[in-house]
């Protein structure tokens, strides 16, 4: 039977993930909304929405005569985004608990966008390869992911502190297989994204740098890590968190800054006719 990990737990991390969204998902979301160039009007898919973070820009630019679909495993993600969207008046959006990789729409979009959502896919060639075919022919998708290096500090910290909170087996530390690992490091440039967007039939394929750095204080870094894709490599019972947590902290230090660097994508649907 496999370890139970934190993603289990029953908020998702999405209280954690909302604390970073000001400093790191907010801005990178609003470049990839940017990037998509969403139109009044327009079909949009929001691809492992969170607390909609792209959702929002994207439903505001979109209009009443446009929609917006967010799609992601959460449900307590999901929650947070509706109550943001209804807050701010939007009726133009469908929350979704969903797969993106097995999500199945009822007409194309003209537009999809993810910030870095497709880090989260368990096969990401195919997930991405049924992603893209839900645009239009001459659709938009627009991706962030995290630039060569970015992270590379923090989860070499939170490696170390969950090989050290380690319990009679029970530790994510042995799962560094796990697509938030994984999936990074093999699109962590701008020439190795540019390929694989390429390989996706992706054309006209443009990936620009966007420099982010987050100084974080300990518990805001732990809500990094309970918040982001990170969640998956954690423990689940509450004892072995907390020893993951204090080792990671001790390890931080009080004047960590969080590398956030990152690549915006965009490419365009052109399938064979």
């Amino acid at each position: 039977m496999p370890a139970r990990h934190a993603a289990a737990l029953p908020d998702s991390g999405a209280e954690d993930y909302d604390r970073l969204a000001p400093a790191v998902w907010n801005p990178v979301s609003n470049a990839v909304v940017a990037a998509a160039d969403v139109l009044v009007g327009e079909r949009v898919l929001d691809v492992f929405a969170a607390t909609g973070s792209g959702t929002i820009p994207a439903a505001q630019l979109a209009g009443p005569s446009g929609h917006v679909d967010a799609v992601d495993r959460s449900s307590a993600m999901l929650d947070l985004a509706e109550a943001k969207a209804e807050a701010l008046g939007l009726g133009n959006v469908s929350f979704h608990r969903s797969d993106p990789a097995r999500w199945v729409p009822d007409a194309a979009y003209d537009a999809a966008v993810s910030c870095y959502g497709v880090l989260l896919l368990e096969e990401m060639d195919a997930g991405m390869d049924h992603i893209v075919r839900m645009l239009r022919p001459g659709g938009r998708i627009a991706i962030s992911v995290w630039d060569e290096g970015a992270l590379d500090a923090f989860e070499g910290l939170l490696l170390d502190s969950i090989a050290a909170g380690r319990d009679g087996g029970e530790s994510g530390s042995d799962r560094i297989d796990a697509p938030v690992v994984g999936n990074r490091a093999r699109l962590a440039s701008s020439d190795r994204l540019r390929d694989w967007l390429q390989a996706r039939g992706l054309t006209d394929v443009a990936v620009e740098k966007l420099g982010l750095t987050v100084p974080l204080e300990p518990g805001h870094a732990w809500s990094f890590a309970l918040g982001s894709g990170y969640r998956r490599l954690l423990p689940g019972s509450a004892d072995a968190l907390q020893r993951v947590r204090r080792a990671f902290e001790e390890r931080l230090g009080e004047d960590f800054v969080l590398d956030a660097g990152s690549l915006i994508a965009v490419g365009h649907h052109q399938p064979d006719s």
